[in-house]
C-alpha cells in the first residue's frame, strides 16, 4: 500500500439543507476553521436545490456569486474536484421539498489519518463504524451522572 493511502483519514458525505434557499454562508467560517486546524480537509462541494416550481439544479463552487465563492476557495484553495456528480444532484434534489437547498460536502477526517495509518501498519483492519445521531448522544448524556462532562473531566 502506498503512502499516499496509508496517510488518508475517514471520508464523509454530509448533507446539510436549507429550507426557503437561504445558504447565506454563516457556516464557512466554522467550515475554515476546521480545514485551518487540520481536522478536515474538503474533498468537494456542491449545492444542490430544489425551486419553487419543482426544479432541481446545482451550483459548484464556480457558479456562487462574489460574496460566497471566495470563502469556500479559500477552504479548499482549488475548486471542484469531481467526486460529487449529476447523480448526487438528481439523489439529494429529488429529496429536497420544494424551495429547500442542500450544501453537499465531501470531507477527509484528516485528525484521525495518522491514527488510521499506524492500526493499518500494525495489521489493524476496520471491520465495522457506525455514527449515532449528536441529538441522540446529547439526550443520553443529560440522563447519566455526571452530565455534560466530558470523560475524564
Amino acid at each position: 500500500m502506498s503512502d499516499v493511502a496509508t496517510e488518508v483519514g475517514p471520508i464523509d458525505i454530509a448533507v446539510i439543507k436549507f429550507v426557503g434557499n437561504k445558504f447565506t454562508g454563516e457556516v464557512t467560517p466554522a467550515l475554515l476553521d476546521l480545514v485551518r486546524s487540520g481536522t478536515v480537509r474538503i474533498l468537494d462541494a456542491l449545492f444542490v436545490y430544489r425551486d419553487q416550481d419543482d426544479a432541481v439544479g446545482s451550483l459548484e463552487i464556480n457558479d456562487l456569486g462574489p460574496d460566497l465563492k471566495p470563502a469556500f476557495v479559500e477552504v479548499r484553495r482549488r475548486t471542484g474536484t469531481g467526486l460529487l456528480d449529476s447523480e448526487d444532484v438528481t439523489d439529494v434534489g429529488q429529496s429536497l421539498e420544494r424551495n429547500t437547498s442542500a450544501l453537499l460536502l465531501v470531507f477527509e477526517n484528516s485528525w484521525a489519518a495518522r491514527f488510521a495509518a499506524a492500526c493499518r501498519r500494525a495489521g489493524g483492519e476496520l471491520v465495522d463504524i457506525a455514527r449515532i445521531p449528536s441529538q441522540a448522544v446529547a439526550d443520553t448524556l443529560a440522563t447519566l451522572p455526571g452530565a455534560g462532562r466530558p470523560m475524564g473531566a
